[in-house]
């Protein structure tokens, strides 16, 4: 990946150089001191993947320089020691990705760019299968010709998006969207989504193989059913995290009430804040159902 760096610290370019260079995440291609320095056809001719830039500085600001950045379409994390809310709400309504607070740390540096690497190259994978789908089929028409291979990129995506991809249910979800899509061939879901335990069961079988025993399945059933519960609240946590630090954050206003019911989410809000609520419900199978039909979505 290729980095430019704005900060009109020499010390705090030198360091994200020295980490980038260092942790093997990419090279820098420019530098600059000042949001007024730089502008989209600069970003564009060192073909910039991220921009790395500082949130307050003397001349031209780092939501002022985003906001004039409208041709750019990398991607943009925002470093500043300020944690105000409101600006913090402001960077990411501009579109940036992540926000990492000085002073600088090493392992908080390396782990936003590598979920921004993953989520590029997730993004680039998708781009791809949709024009070969447009080459071989010809512009979507209204049948949506996404296919069994690419639907996973379009799940890991979204529980890259979610912030679960490195969880422990994560892989159960991706099999799940196989098996939907092989069950929405055979069987279309005009009248009603088949049952969590039925998915459960098939893949559970699966998984352990033909000759397992009726215990064996039963017990890989609710081993399955227990990650993804935990890989669901989890994602619940990030979101419900993302709307107490900023109400207004595009992931938070998109995936938050879409997966989730909102008035579990605002307990969860409630419950993380230290208050003492009444328990949560989880709904596995609106959050299921809700993955397989965005990832569908994606590939359209």
């Amino acid at each position: 990946m290729r980095f430019f760096v704005v900060d009109d610290d020499v010390v705090i370019r030198s360091m994200l150089a020295q980490i980038i260079e260092d942790e093997n995440l990419g090279e820098i291609v420019g530098e600059a001191e000042d949001g007024s320095l730089i502008h989209s056809q600069i970003l564009e001719s060192k073909n910039v993947d991220i921009l790395l830039i500082d949130l307050m500085m003397p001349v031209q600001d780092g939501l002022e320089t985003v906001r004039k950045l409208t041709s750019f379409s990398g991607k943009i994390i925002m470093i500043s020691q300020v944690e105000a809310k409101s600006l913090v709400a402001e960077a990411y309504s501009l579109g940036i990705e992540y926000y990492i607070t000085k002073p600088i740390n090493r392992i908080e540096v390396c782990s936003v760019i590598q979920k921004v690497g993953e989520r590029m190259t997730l993004e680039k994978s998708i781009y791809h299968i949709k024009k070969s789908l447009d080459f071989v089929f010809g512009k979507p028409k209204e049948d949506n010709p996404f296919t069994e291979r690419s639907i996973i990129p379009s799940g890991k995506y979204l529980l890259a998006e979610l912030g679960i991809i490195d969880s422990s249910g994560s892989k159960d979800l991706l099999d799940i969207l196989k098996y939907l899509y092989q069950y929405e061939k055979e069987k279309p879901f005009d009248h009603e989504f088949p049952l969590l335990k039925n998915i459960y069961y098939q893949l559970a079988k699966n998984k352990t193989g033909p000759y397992a025993s009726t215990e064996q399945i039963n017990k890989e059933m609710k081993a399955m059913e227990q990650r993804i519960r935990r890989t669901i609240m989890q994602s619940m946590n990030q979101l419900a995290s993302l709307g107490l630090t900023d109400y207004a954050n595009p992931k938070f206003e998109k995936y938050a009430p879409t997966f989730f019911d909102f008035a579990e989410i605002r307990k969860k809000m409630l419950e993380l804040e230290g208050e003492t609520v009444s328990s949560i419900r989880l709904n596995p199978k609106k959050f299921i159902q809700v993955l397989y039909l965005e990832a569908k979505q994606l590939i359209g």
